[in-house]
């Protein structure tokens, strides 16, 4: 049955294909070779090890600057966005490192950006549950870095994928990534979009980082506003003969984001299996964040045509806008709603993962039939969510 299909915002596309897409893999440097094996193990193993030895106040502070121009047929002004990304472990419970992330002006203060306003928090696990290595992407270099006030011995990756309209990414990486174990050592990076994509570019430059102390301890925060790993969310799918409750889980390990999507499994405990899982780096995630920000503009969506009202879930009200919009198809009309948080930082959503702060609460068609009843055709709603480092509550 006909339905429009809501997903991620075309920004969170083109927040992907800033970080994700392929390079070719080359050398150029003479002292060691980063294709020999051997040269490029020590960095993600001392990375790895870095987790176990995690300290209360381990902190890293990054300047970020996100660009995008008009769209290429016209049409809009360019937007920028600038300021800081500051991780810091805020608490230990093995094998949990409960980190804090904000991205704040250079002032230090909340950004007005509503998608980037308010601090999350994101537990990540200091061991592993499979082995995890993403390689990166790009002709690699050796030089010396100088970031921070401390000079790196480094690796440059370069992925041109201008050629065949993609964009020019960089990133610098530490070989030994110390007290930068937060972002696997990352030094600096950027990414340039043209052709037939929203021209501009990000950049994030290393600009200081703090070692905690051994002494120091704090009691774990409340999960209210996870960026994603620890919890979970369940939305009703009813589209085809089959509804079903689709459970999305996150996680992290060891500096990676992972994340499941599927029907909700009885037989086995909530979030448990992420072994077929591709592993993203979370640097990789954070750098998305400003671009999609960018991309997708106001919020809530089409504020002006919307309708205001509640959305509930679980005994939890939420102020929420309806949207509706209707297409004729080859003499069909079918009207389309889709429901946003008003306030996707509202207290009612709290410990909802980020993703699904800035998608439709709930979505639907109804196709329209003799005298003006409309009949539901499908749609997809909200039902769940919370933590699941305990299980779901």
């Amino acid at each position: 049955m006909p339905m429009r299909h809501s997903t991620l915002p075309i920004a969170a596309l083109l927040g992907a294909a800033l970080s994700f897409l392929p390079g070719c893999v080359s050398t150029k440097s003479s002292s060691p070779s980063p294709s020999d094996p051997q040269a490029q193990e020590p960095a993600p193993m001392q990375a790895a090890d870095a987790w176990k030895r995690a300290r209360v106040g381990d902190r890293v502070t990054y300047s970020f600057s996100a660009t995008q121009g008009p769209e290429p047929r016209g049409g809009g002004t360019a937007r920028t966005l600038g300021g800081q990304l500051t991780l810091e472990v805020v608490a230990l419970q093995q094998p949990w490192v409960w980190v804090r992330l904000a991205f704040t002006d250079e002032a230090g203060k909340p950004l007005a950006q509503v998608r980037l306003a308010q601090e999350l928090l994101l537990p990540v696990r200091a061991d592993t549950t499979r082995p995890l290595d993403v390689p990166h992407a790009g002709e690699a270099t050796a030089e010396r870095s100088s970031s921070a006030g401390r000079t790196w011995e480094a690796m440059r990756y370069v992925s041109d994928q201008r050629p065949v309209d993609g964009p020019l990414r960089t990133r610098v990486y530490a070989n030994e990534p110390g007290p930068l174990y937060l972002t696997r050592g990352l030094l600096e990076a950027s990414s340039e979009m043209a052709g037939f994509h929203i021209p501009g570019g990000f950049k994030l430059t290393l600009r200081e980082f703090r070692e905690g102390s051994a002494d120091a301890n704090a009691p774990v925060p409340a999960l209210e506003r996870p960026l994603g790993p620890g919890a979970y969310y369940e939305r009703h799918v009813d589209v085809g003969p089959s509804p079903s409750v689709q459970r999305v889980c996150f996680a992290a390990e060891r500096g990676y984001i992972l994340r499941t999507e599927g029907p909700i499994d009885t037989h086995a405990a909530p979030c448990s299996d992420f072994s077929q899982v591709e592993p993203e780096p979370l640097e990789e995630v954070l750098m998305n964040l400003p671009w999609e920000a960018l991309s997708s503009g106001d919020w809530p969506p089409n504020a002006a045509s919307g309708t205001r009202g509640t959305f509930t879930a679980e005994g939890r009200d939420v102020p929420a806008l309806t949207v509706q919009s209707a297409e004729d198809v080859e003499g069909t009309q079918r009207v389309f709603s889709e429901t946003y948080a008003a306030e996707p930082w509202a207290p009612a959503l709290a410990g909802l993962p980020y993703e699904a702060r800035f998608q439709p609460l709930s979505s639907g068609t109804e196709r329209v039939v003799a005298g003006g009843k409309r009949e539901p055709e499908g749609g997809t709603r909200l039902v769940r969510w919370g933590s699941w480092l305990g299980g779901p509550k």
